[in-house]
């Protein structure tokens, strides 16, 4: 998972790929990106280049099965079922340890993991839906299909696009110097938060979880909590960025995946704004469909708080993501029956920020009953309500728990928006080079020393 965030990709692979890809000339630029993502593909493990590939015709086949079969549903349908099943098969097989015999079978070695298949392979059954449905016609161009799956840029954290917004983004591809400058804005951001931020607060994530759940402090259960969903959030939001940026280094302008989630007003807010392109494939393709079925109110919020437990299941593959899920979802749900007046946004930012801290304990638990007990120390289950340990971690990381607080709200961002065309924002666009090249410079300090974040993402 370290792929965007190594010195290798940064000082090697991207500027080669850059290089390579400026020289060739336009109408074969779309190849480029394809051979580009399979070097990439190939660097992971060539195991990964031979599945992925293998993932990519599989599915164009079954998209030109089920588009030539559309005049008779019943027969549209056979090959639809064959690759949504082959399809999640694929997600279930590499995240869960049922399907072991799969490794030996493809003799790959230990721990060969597909990287971004929760990625791909839900875009893939979006693909083949959205051709039974009529709403795209099956794409014969082989080289833009393979390249929906396999681009480099969003292959390890997204964003989860349809596949007429993939396209449309190629089309519209727009190759220029400030577009060059825009991806590289973003991509050291995303850097940062996961060398600078995520590493950091991972680090103290594992201090306060080193001591037993039973005689953990309350307060010091209270800093685990708040700084795993601040690493969690700076981790796929950091990767998420970098291949954003990257992807904008190409001319392609691909959406944000998280939109300053944490610290909204309202919990629905937050979860709109929480890797918000897998919430919409959920709406599109499995919510939606139900609500037209589901007349009464109390039953589309059944199945809104169960699409939410299919998402918390698409994060870990296991009870807990699962149950983490249906919290966020019910939690959204409650919201909307009781805040019916309007409160002070600072305090939906507390409550939206509490419950999510809460909830994401199932996210972060190895299993229920430590998530549970985990809870328990939180609300001084163990009769401590701090300890040593405690004012040590709030010594050490507090200046690091403040400032990553405020870097998850969008307080700045709206500054620099009212702020209009005054001199401070000039000044600031005027040295932003300047500061993104430093932050660079700091990144690679910091990755030299070494980090150690991606470990969350273990479970994910």
């Amino acid at each position: 998972m370290e792929v965007y965030s190594s010195l290798l990709f940064i000082y090697g692979f991207l500027p080669v790929s850059l290089l390579l890809f400026y020289i060739t000339p336009k109408k074969l630029r779309e190849m480029m990106l394809l051979f580009l993502s399979a070097a990439f593909c190939c660097l992971l493990s060539l195991y990964f280049l031979i599945f992925i590939v293998a993932f990519a015709a599989v599915n164009y086949i079954l998209m030109h099965l089920i588009s030539r079969s559309r005049r008779s549903e019943k027969l549209a349908a056979v090959p639809l079922t064959v690759g949504i099943i082959l399809d999640l098969v694929a997600i279930l097989a590499f995240r869960t340890q049922f399907f072991t015999w799969l490794h030996r079978m493809i003799r790959a070695p230990e721990g060969f993991y597909p990287v971004g298949i929760s990625f791909f392979a839900l875009g893939a059954i979006g693909t083949l839906i959205d051709v039974y449905k009529g709403r795209i016609k099956a794409d014969r161009n082989m080289v833009r299909f393979a390249l929906y799956i396999m681009f480099f840029p969003r292959l390890l954290m997204g964003p989860l696009l349809r596949y007429k917004v993939f396209t449309n983004i190629l089309d519209n591809r727009s190759e220029n110097l400030s577009g060059m400058g825009v991806g590289m804005t973003i991509f050291v951001k995303g850097l940062a938060k996961k060398v600078i931020a995520a590493d950091n607060l991972y680090m103290l994530y594992a201090a306060a979880g080193s001591s037993d759940v039973g005689e953990i402090s309350a307060v010091t259960a209270w800093l685990g909590a708040v700084a795993y969903i601040l690493c969690l959030y700076f981790e796929l939001s950091g990767f998420a960025d970098m291949g954003t940026g990257t992807a904008y280094l190409f001319g392609l302008k691909f959406p944000q995946s998280f939109n300053y989630p944490l610290f909204s007003i309202r919990l629905k807010y937050f979860a709109a704004r929480w890797q918000s392109q897998v919430t919409q494939w959920l709406r599109r393709y499995v919510t939606k469909p139900i609500y037209g079925v589901c007349r009464k109110r109390w039953l589309r919020e059944a199945v809104f708080i169960i699409g939410w437990g299919l998402f918390g299941f698409w994060y870990t593959v296991d009870l807990g993501g699962v149950v983490w899920g249906i919290l966020i979802g019910a939690a959204v749900i409650i919201e909307s029956r009781l805040l019916r007046k309007k409160i002070m946004n600072f305090t939906g930012m507390i409550y939206t920020f509490f419950t999510v801290v809460i909830c994401g304990v199932f996210l972060s638990g190895d299993s229920l009953g430590s998530s549970v007990r985990y809870l328990f120390a939180m609300v001084g289950g163990n009769g401590i309500l701090a300890d040593s340990d405690s004012f040590y971690l709030i010594k050490t990381y507090i200046v690091l728990l403040l400032v990553t607080m405020y870097a998850s709200t969008d307080l700045f961002r709206n500054l620099m928006t009212r702020s209009g065309k005054n001199r401070i924002k000039a000044a600031i666009m005027a040295v932003s080079p300047v500061l993104v090249l430093a932050v660079l410079v700091l990144c690679t300090a910091f990755i030299s020393y070494g980090g150690s974040s991606h470990m969350i993402l273990m479970k994910l």
